[in-house]
């Protein structure tokens, strides 16, 4: 899978040091390089790239007006590239990939690639999908309505899968006493050794299970790691701070604060709007 790419920046430097970082990743394409936002913009609707490492200050027409520009077509996806890390909340708002500060670390533009080939796979996935139906739906009608209605029915996993194979209640043995404990109560989940640390709003209870275990029982679009040892309730998450370094901090109904680790900072994407 090739990611075709626009690199945009005003300063000529700054994308050659990214194109010269963006050489070790073969699958990396780089279709066309823009040092202002209408330039971007047009590029963007020849080319029709997967992918673009976007600056945010740039004069007259900065990377958030070149989101907003795009909004008629289908977008790429976008990875803000800047010097300044108090864009953060708003990047995650213009639903980026990533926020990358200059200059660009290695290890880092690595991550952000990975999660780039991952919205990709994804994508493609899911359009594969739309063809078939599609041609099901025209040379075998039959065949078309059998896979809607495995759909309905939550066959087949994804985005299917009904609510209703998730826990409701979750029965935790602590101190001796049996707790049953409503799951949509549950505002975080932290890991300690082979324990889970399951906390609501006025309790915190242990519960000897893997977090590998616990998450099978949890729906996904509910449930999500913030950190490979903290699973946050995104349905109890009443405020976004923005922290240094494009990390951010998640305030929870109980007033409650989590720090969302860099690694999984694309799970703020899906409910900043």
């Amino acid at each position: 899978m090739t990611i075709r790419t626009i690199l945009v920046d005003d300063e000529p430097l700054a994308i050659q040091g990214l194109e010269l970082r963006l050489q070790p990743f073969d699958d990396v394409e780089i279709v066309a390089k823009c040092q202002n936002g209408r330039e971007a913009i047009s590029a963007i609707k020849t080319h029709k790239p997967d992918l673009v490492f976007l600056d945010i200050q740039m004069p007259g027409f900065d990377g958030f007006s070149v989101v907003q520009g795009l909004m008629e077509v289908e977008p790429p996806l976008f990875i803000f590239v800047t010097a300044y890390g108090d864009h953060a909340l708003k990047a995650f708002e213009a639903q980026a990939v990533d926020y990358l500060m200059k200059p660009v670390d290695e290890a880092r533009l690595a991550d952000s690639l990975d999660r780039v080939r991952n919205r990709l796979a994804t994508k493609r996935g899911a359009e594969e999908t739309e063809k078939l139906k599609e041609a099901l739906a025209e040379h075998a009608p039959a065949a078309a309505a059998d896979m809607a209605t495995d759909r309905d029915a939550g066959i087949g996993g994804g985005e299917g899968v009904s609510a209703n194979r998730f826990e409701k209640m979750i029965n935790i043995k602590d101190r001796g006493q049996i707790f049953r404990v409503d799951v949509d109560t549950i505002e975080l989940i932290e890991a300690a050794g082979d324990y889970m640390v399951i906390k609501t709003g006025d309790n915190s209870l242990v519960l000897r299970e893997t977090m590998k275990d616990l998450e099978k029982r949890l729906d996904p679009r509910r449930f999500q790691r913030i950190h490979r040892s903290t699973i946050v309730n995104l349905d109890l998450v009443r405020q976004v701070k923005p922290h240094t370094n494009g990390e951010c901090f998640l305030v929870l109904g109980s007033g409650s604060q989590v720090k969302v680790s860099r690694s999984y900072r694309d799970v703020v994407a899906r409910f900043v709007h």
